[in-house]
């Protein structure tokens, strides 16, 4: 289980044109998920994700997590990160779960992150999804979960 997690002012995203979903300041949380991913992955990331400590505090240091500065959640559904570039100019993407094992992971992930409390926002599985977003910083963090634990 992979997440790309981007410290934001803001992320909105639209669906067909229209506005589907946003947050104000928070994560925006790309999220992808392989066949071997389990339940204990999801919450794992749902738990690491809620502590990670990357905000500022009064003195600049990061060290406030999201929960400390009441922001929000924006998870959206995202195969490619399990993008296979070894051969060709073409990426592959055999690694990334099919829908019957993702959207159910997807779920329950975002299930889990709506039980550390926070405010969760998300897009529509599988949609052409359009994300405008201010990276606050930037602060961009690759995480990676197997076998319940972080990489």
């Amino acid at each position: 289980m992979r997440a790309i997690i981007q410290r934001v002012k803001k992320s909105e995203l639209q669906i067909d044109g229209r506005p589907y979903s946003s947050i104000g300041k928070g994560f925006l949380v790309l999220f992808g998920v392989t066949e071997s991913d389990t339940l204990e992955d999801a919450k794992v990331m749902a738990e690491k994700i809620s502590k990670l400590r990357v905000f500022e505090d009064e003195n600049g240091k990061m060290n406030l997590s999201i929960q400390d500065v009441g922001g929000s959640l924006h998870i959206v559904s995202q195969f490619t990160l399990y993008a296979d570039c070894h051969h060709g100019n073409r990426p592959s993407f055999t690694e990334a779960a099919g829908h019957e094992k993702a959207i159910p992971l997807y779920e329950s992930f975002i299930d889990f992150c709506k039980e550390t409390g926070l405010p969760v926002e998300t897009g529509v599985f599988g949609a052409d999804m359009k994300i405008d977003l201010i990276n606050d910083g930037p602060v961009t963090i690759f995480l990676e979960v197997k076998e319940g634990k972080v990489l």
